[in-house]
């Protein structure tokens, strides 16, 4: 063989080999659906539950397995729930914690009855941290792993599994309060806590600054998405449509990959287009439920440090 000949074959074998030995590249995801999560606005009577059981029902039917959340509001020092998106002094109806007990079950049940053979839901019983309520964190999250404890006696069943769920914003609580709820659930049950957490005025990925709002920090931020106990899962809103909040969300998680804490233990996201068309103000904080889980898988998967591959889960927020 001449002396071409041979490099020529050798360059062709190299070649063949490189290519035999390159690892394939990872299959994108494909995009799972979404659930669907619900504001549940309590009055304490018979609707309330009718209502739930319909709702589990249309999701039984849709047969998309996965976690959603049904959103109470806020717990207050007499042990009553204030409905969502309410202040102290509205006079809105109070319901007492066990008819949320009782609006899961009648969920559950419409859930079993309608959903087809193999689907499975985890029903997670939301509160928000708005330290408006009268309540301690720390006597608040007892309350709520308590709650949470007799739901998972009364209301799972073959298809539905209970969780727990917090609504924790910035805003509406000093991070300490936050803390202590979250403290004191993980401590009084071990149920799963999932984290549908808002990062108002944190940083975007990049930024050096901590800050967030209300005295937070990126740290508290953390703790109480993933940092507080392992039974943690974050679900996190990401509402607006140019991506800022995902870039918010990789900075909470890249500040616990380099502060020995961890990166955020991400399962899925959350968005609120179809409760925004319901009511409307939600200009710029509208993504669908694809797209918020797009922007925050992509931004997620940028950055060695917050990469998570697989994200399983999306759910978007709706009015009953």
């Amino acid at each position: 063989m001449k002396p071409t000949a041979r490099r020529t074959c050798a360059l062709a074998l190299g070649a063949a080999l490189a290519l035999t030995a390159a690892p394939a590249p990872a299959a994108a995801q494909t995009y799972p659906g979404y659930t669907a999560s619900r504001y549940t606005p309590l009055t304490g009577g018979a609707a309330d539950l009718t209502g739930a059981e319909k709702a589990g029902c249309a999701e039984g039917e849709v047969g998309r397995s996965g976690p959603r959340v049904l959103f109470f509001g806020t717990q207050q020092s007499d042990g009553q729930l204030r409905q969502p998106g309410t202040s102290a002094g509205s006079r809105t109806p109070r319901a007492a914690t066990s008819h949320a007990v009782a609006t899961a079950a009648a969920w559950a049940e419409g859930f079993a009855a309608c959903s087809p053979a193999g689907a499975t839901a985890e029903l997670a019983l939301g509160i928000n941290n708005k330290e408006d309520g009268g309540a301690s964190g720390s006597s608040a999250g007892r309350d709520w792993a308590r709650v949470v404890e007799s739901a998972a006696e009364k209301a799972a069943n073959s298809k539905v599994r209970i969780a727990g769920a917090v609504d924790a914003e910035p805003s509406w609580s000093s991070p300490k309060w936050a803390r202590d709820w979250v403290d004191a659930y993980t401590s009084a049950t071990q149920t799963r806590l999932y984290a549908v957490n808002s990062a108002d005025s944190c940083p975007e990925y990049g930024s050096s600054s901590t800050s967030c709002a209300n005295g937070w920090k990126l740290s508290d931020v953390h703790y109480v998405a993933t940092g507080a106990s392992a039974q943690i899962q974050a679900i996190p809103q990401i509402y607006r449509t140019n991506g800022a909040q995902a870039r918010q969300w990789a900075a909470v998680s890249s500040w616990g990959a380099k502060n020995s804490s961890g990166p955020v233990r991400f399962v899925g996201s959350m968005s609120q287009r179809t409760a925004c068309n319901q009511r409307g103000g939600c200009n710029g904080t509208d993504n669908t439920a694809k797209t918020a889980w797009d922007q925050l898988r992509n931004e997620l998967n940028a950055h060695d440090e917050t990469r998570v591959g697989d994200l399983p889960y999306a759910s978007d927020m709706r009015w009953p």
